[in-house]
């Protein structure tokens, strides 16, 4: 174990260093992790991203694209051979087609490699030709990345924790049904614990559709090609006196597998490599969802910093080499509400991650909140209502494909409007009904040199590379 460890270590090392030089004296590299907890809009912002960023003329808050310096974008293989390619062409044809639709939401890791030719600013841009510097996207399941949390947990500390959250959230009565007659203790029966981890499988799959955030381990809701084997055959049980080849044990050491078998190798492979992150966050479904849904995504997202600055005696803290440097909270679907509605909900993104933030500052990163909309499916219009005006946003309904103007109701001036009702554990909200609607992305007619509509897709490409683009 301790030699394993050094000779990773070593390893580490040695890929930071190669990769430094290779960076220093030839072309940088800036890798861009993309994640989120589901519906968050991943793969639509990484498609959107790359085309904005091939047709740049929808971009003047990214200073390289308005100030031509970036000469050309173009795809390029992608450095890793065995993660799977991002399939952009296929979700770029799904968004702007002649019937324009959602893509699959992601559902394991892939990367993209796109180039950009960059003349250099300054005082000697004169004296030196383009360069090229390469972005190599990294999409990864947010549900993945809150398995953070288990690398510190025994078995025990982590069952005690998911039976509490299980009686306070949807789903969960059925699944604490099935341990009401349950013995921990006696043998191990195989059938019993598939069916068990069924039961907390459908539990957290509840969980997830009533808008909570912290539904671990994420593997368990997005199984790939793990589905049905041992490292995802356990769940919580109540603590007891388990005598070796009892039920209890077993899932212990199953749980330790899927800890020492499929999260230490994902933040190793993929995680520790990452440079700039952004974190995408459907707030909006949170609010919708109530109070318990906006508590609980508040707790997750300040979890979810310890991965991008382990402490010393974090255990993560062995397996990351080089450390995450920006970092970005991105409120998506902003084109659900009015703009006259945006500030307030980049207020309420950044009390909903302030503890987070705070984290990551002290240790030296930077990190910031705002409202976007990867690809805008919605268009504004204000309209006369009890004697005053409504500001609206109309888009075509994902169900049923009809045009709609909508107003989802007006979000407070102070985020503590939400966040302490949030806090104090209310069930629901006391002044106001907050409502989302589904629709489906409108059918573009884009002139040559524009991508995608968006809203701020270029400001927060200006603040996650903005630096790496001068």
């Amino acid at each position: 174990m301790v030699i394993g460890t050094i000779a990773d270590t070593l390893g580490r090392g040695i890929d930071s260093v190669t990769g430094a030089v290779s960076e220093t004296f030839f072309e940088p590299v800036v890798r861009l992790g993309v994640t989120g907890l589901s519906r968050a809009g991943k793969t639509v912002f990484i498609t959107s991203l790359v085309a904005n960023l091939l047709d740049r003329g929808r971009m003047p808050g990214l200073e390289a694209a308005q100030s031509g310096r970036i000469q050309a974008a173009f795809l390029q293989p992608q450095p890793d051979d065995t993660v799977p390619r991002f399939d952009f062409e296929t979700h770029l044809a799904a968004l702007t087609g002649p019937n324009p639709h959602w893509p699959d939401s992601t559902r394991h890791v892939s990367e993209l490699r796109l180039s950009l030719r960059v003349q250099p600013s300054g005082l000697l841009s004169g004296l030196s030709g383009p360069r090229t510097v390469h972005l190599d996207i990294v999409d990864y399941p947010g549900e993945w990345l809150l398995d953070l949390s288990l690398l510190d947990q025994r078995y025990e500390d982590w069952a005690a924790q998911a039976l509490d959250q299980a009686r306070g959230r949807p789903g969960g009565a059925e699944y604490l049904s099935h341990l009401a007659d349950l013995d921990p203790s006696a043998r191990l029966d195989e059938p019993q614990a598939q069916a068990l981890a069924r039961a907390y499988t459908a539990y957290l799959a509840a969980a997830r559709a009533a808008g909570f955030s912290d539904c671990t381990p994420g593997r368990f809701l997005l199984p790939g090609e793990l589905e049905g084997s041992p490292a995802l055959t356990f769940a919580p049980l109540p603590q007891s006196a388990s005598p070796r080849g009892s039920l209890a044990r077993e899932f212990a050491r199953r749980y330790e597998a899927y800890k020492a078998q499929v999260v230490k190798p994902f933040f190793r492979d993929h995680f520790a490599r990452i440079d700039r992150q952004i974190v995408l966050i459907d707030a909006l479904g949170a609010i919708h969802s109530g109070p318990p849904a906006v508590e609980d995504l508040r707790r997750t997202m300040a979890g979810i910093l310890r991965a991008f600055r382990p402490g010393r005696n974090s255990f993560l803290s062995t397996l990351v080499g080089r450390r995450t440097d920006k970092i970005l909270f991105a409120a998506t679907k902003a084109d659900h509400l009015h703009h006259s509605q945006h500030p307030k909900l980049t207020a309420i993104m950044e009390a909903l991650v302030r503890d987070a933030r705070n984290r990551a500052d002290f240790a030296g990163a930077a990190t910031r909140a705002m409202a976007i909309a990867a690809l805008r499916a919605t268009v504004e219009e204000t309209r006369s209502h009890d004697g005053g005006r409504l500001d609206l946003v109309r888009g075509t309904l994902l169900d049923g494909g009809k045009q709609a103007a909508f107003h989802p109701g007006d979000l407070p001036e102070d985020p503590n409007a939400l966040l302490v009702p949030a806090r104090q554990g209310q069930a629901a909200w006391l002044d106001g009904d907050f409502d989302v609607m589904r629709f489906a992305p409108a059918t573009l007619t884009l002139k040559p040199g524009e991508g995608p509509p968006h809203i701020r897709l270029d400001s927060a490409a200006e603040f996650l590379l903005g630096d790496r683009l001068r």
